[in-house]
Order: C-alpha cells, then sequence, then structure tokens
C-alpha cells in the first residue's frame, strides 16, 4: 500500500490514479471520513484524462493513528509531504468540509508559494471559521462542539450513525429516502479511523480562524455549498469564502445537503469539470 512518512512519523496512507503525464486533481475528505469519500469523483474524472490522486488524514482511514498533530497546520503540512512525494504540478486541489480547510491552509502555505496549484474548489467547507466568538458572533456556538466531544467519546458507534443518517446527507428531512448503504459507508469510514483524531479533529475544524489563509490565495476558486447544510451554515461558509476570496466562483444548490457530494454527484462532478475547464 503506498504511504509517505511524515517528519514527525505519521504514515500517510494516499491513491494515485491515471498517467503520471496528466494533470493531476487532489482530494481531501471531510471528518471523520476517508479518501473512500471521493470515490465517485475519482472514477468521474479518471477516464476525463486527469490524474486523481486522494490521501487519508492523519488518524484517519488507513492513515497511521499518530497521537499528535491532529490540527489544521500538521493536516495542510502533510498534503504537502504526499504532494512533493508525488511531485504534482499544475494541480486542482478539491475539498469538503474539514477537507476544505485542509485545502485552503495547504494552498495558501504552500502550494502557491512553491507554484503547484492551477486552481481549488471548495465544497460545504468550514473556512474562514465555525465557532462563534466576539469577533464571529453569528458562528455556531462552541456548545454544539462540546456535544460532539461528549457524544463520541460516550459512544462513537452511535453517534456516527446518527450524524450519517439524520443532518449530514439530508435524510432527516421530511421526503427524503434515506439510503443504508451511503449510510452504511459514511459509520465504516468514521469507524476505521483513530477515536483521538476525530475528537482532537473537532477543534480543528471548529476552531481555526483561516481568514488570513482565504486572503492568501490568489488563484481561482470555485465554492459551493448547498443552502440546507444543516453541519456548516452557509451563510458563514460559502458567501464569507467568496467575499474573501479575491478570485471566486460561488454556487449555491438549493435544498442540497452537506455530504452534497455523494447525494447530487452527478451535478456537482458536471459543474466541477466546467469550472476546471474554463
Amino acid at each position: 500500500m503506498p504511504f509517505v512518512t511524515t517528519d514527525d512519523g505519521a504514515e500517510i496512507y494516499y491513491k494515485d490514479w491515471g498517467s503520471t503525464d496528466a494533470q493531476p486533481i487532489m482530494f481531501h475528505h471531510g471528518w471523520p471520513l476517508s479518501s473512500d469519500d471521493w470515490d465517485a469523483q475519482m472514477l468521474y474524472f479518471l477516464p476525463k484524462g486527469y490524474r486523481v490522486v486522494a490521501s487519508d488524514r492523519r488518524g484517519h482511514g488507513r492513515s497511521s493513528q499518530i497521537g499528535t498533530g491532529h490540527d489544521m497546520d500538521h493536516y495542510a503540512s502533510d498534503v504537502s509531504a504526499v504532494v512533493e512525494h508525488l511531485d504534482l504540478k499544475n494541480a486542482i486541489h478539491i475539498g469538503h468540509s474539514t477537507g476544505g480547510g485542509q485545502v485552503a491552509r495547504y494552498v495558501a502555505q504552500y502550494g502557491e508559494p512553491q507554484g503547484r496549484v492551477a486552481k481549488a474548489i471548495l465544497v460545504s467547507s468550514v473556512p474562514p471559521l465555525m465557532v462563534q466568538t466576539e469577533a464571529n458572533p453569528d458562528g455556531t456556538p462552541m456548545s454544539v462542539f462540546d456535544d460532539f466531544r461528549s457524544a463520541l467519546a460516550g459512544n462513537r458507534a452511535e453517534f456516527f450513525q446518527a450524524v450519517a443518517s439524520g443532518p449530514f446527507y439530508g435524510f432527516n428531512r421530511e421526503g427524503v429516502t434515506p439510503s443504508e448503504p451511503v449510510i452504511a459507508n459514511w459509520w465504516r469510514q468514521g469507524m476505521t479511523g483513530s477515536a483521538l483524531a476525530h475528537y482532537e479533529g473537532i477543534k480543528a475544524f471548529s476552531e481555526t480562524d483561516q481568514t488570513d489563509d482565504l486572503k492568501a490565495i490568489t488563484v481561482p476558486v470555485l465554492v459551493t455549498q448547498g443552502d440546507d447544510d444543516q453541519v456548516v451554515p452557509y451563510k458563514d461558509a460559502a458567501l464569507k469564502q467568496h467575499e474573501t476570496l479575491s478570485d471566486s466562483t460561488l454556487k449555491i444548490y438549493e435544498g442540497y445537503p452537506h455530504g452534497m457530494l455523494t447525494t447530487h454527484a452527478d451535478v456537482l462532478n458536471a459543474d466541477m469539470l466546467a469550472f476546471i475547464q474554463q
């Protein structure tokens, strides 16, 4: 299995499909999942002539369950280790949820300074800041994230089942038919990872202020989110991302949930391809 070992000893698992001569697209998954969450996108872009790459965040999926570094700085540094190992250039980086924060920090601190990034796409992503503070009064109260931590520590299996079968995909909405295989796949990905990485990752995705990351990015960025996102409110995320980025295109999808890359892959894939080909 392909792994990259970071400077602090984390073993990062990655997938690398397609010709090494093709333009690379690297996918960054959300909390608490793995690179498998991008299956529909990797299989869509591969036959269109792209090199598709995805990694499991430290402590997630098949990457090692290291006990340290569960923060946005290490997430971005780990991405850079994979990118440099594969020597990816002129790459498009696509991140979902926490993966969007990972993309923003990587592009700002590594990708653009190294001249390795062509474009980026943020899907239902967490920047600039999720938690409510004096400077961010419309954010999500800290008590919500404390409840996440309590539920995870109390019974991670039950908590993950509740998230996947409810707000993540909008399966709790009237008239929406839940997909048991989709729920099971989300649960499978989550339970494969480290409970510690998931617990500490809540702080990483909710309390990291990435305003400066967004301001530092100059490559074109596609910002996408559903207006029925029950996990990351789009007015605190996509709209603010679009306002802060210097070169962005905003696309809000009516009625789409947080996990729209799975529930509406056909629409999202086509829109991402159109942006990449511009």
